[in-house]
């Protein structure tokens, strides 16, 4: 396994951004897609050099020759509908003599809906719920399908919900948002930004086709367990509790599409074929990394 001499990123937000430093550490050469003018300033800052173009309006997408380098896939779908648009815009942007030699694209574990809290790995079947889940689906098929047809080689993340050091829900516990109580909770999974980084870059490095990974601390607990434990871990009081009888009225939405599903991700093959074992395997030590990184610098 060896790291690639080119990266092209699609998405370089909080994940993306933190592939991207890694990279530049390793001296891969990283370029990036630049939605704005701000965008472009920042990622030039960071060492790594921008390409203009925005994946809601395909025409400002140009045309791209990315032979000799591996595509990571970070942006998320549009908002709205259960087709990832802007997938398909950018894939056929892709000079068909001049292609990536591997992709790599961030899914999430939404793909497998509601398995009652059941534990599954990469072989469950997809059973998306949500429009979100959908769009999902639809990328991972649409990569799928053009790399199959272009002979270009893939790797898929299916990733739960991240956090760390500034991606806390910080602000939703200051305002009291109210929580399911925990006997009403279903199980939800996550992973620290830190494992996730080291897994993509596992990902960018592996030689392999068509391999789909499971992305989590291995150890599930509940939507509730989460944010009391983040509250505790930064010293706020702990939120709200309200029955299921509530939840129509107190929460949004999305958060009762998140509490429709309940899964429990077995890792395995994470760790032992791609090699990552989560440096912080539960919330307890992933919090504790996220306070101590907030901790101001003291002589």
């Amino acid at each position: 396994m060896m790291m690639p001499s080119a990266v092209f990123i699609v998405g370089c937000g909080y994940v993306g951004l933190q592939v991207a430093q890694r990279l530049r550490a390793q001296a891969v050469a990283v370029q990036a897609l630049a939605r704005n003018a701000a965008s472009q300033v920042w990622l030039a800052q960071a060492g790594i050099t921008p390409i203009s173009g925005d994946l809601d309006q395909p025409d400002s997408l140009p045309r791209l020759a990315l032979r000799g380098h591996t595509l990571a896939y970070f942006a998320p779908p549009p908002a709205t509908g259960v087709q990832d648009t802007r997938l398909g815009a950018f894939l056929e942007k892709l000079e068909a003599d001049a292609l990536p030699e591997r992709v790599l694209l961030i899914s999430t574990t939404g793909v497998y809906g509601d398995c009652q809290g059941a534990w599954i790995d990469e072989t469950h079947p997809l059973n998306p719920q949500t429009d979100r889940a959908k769009r999902r689906v639809d990328a991972e098929c649409r990569l799928r399908a053009w790399a199959e047809a272009h002979r270009v080689a893939t790797v898929i993340l299916r990733v739960p919900g991240i956090y760390g050091p500034g991606r806390l829900p910080v602000v939703r516990l200051q305002q009291a948002l109210p929580v399911l109580d925990a006997a009403s909770s279903p199980y939800s999974n996550r992973i620290h930004v830190e494992d996730l980084v080291r897994a993509c870059l596992a990902a960018l490095s592996q030689d392999d086709d068509g391999e789909i990974y499971n992305v989590s601390d291995g150890h599930p607990s509940t939507m509730t367990d989460y944010f009391n434990q983040v509250a505790d871990a930064l010293g706020l009081p702990r939120p709200p509790v309200i029955d299921a009888h509530q939840m129509a009225t107190a929460l949004s939405e999305e958060m009762r599409s998140y509490l429709a599903e309940s899964k429990r991700l077995d890792n395995r093959k994470m760790r032992e074929a791609l090699g990552i074992r989560p440096l912080y395997p539960d919330l307890a030590s992933g919090l504790a990394q996220c306070v101590r990184a907030a901790a101001p610098v003291t002589r």
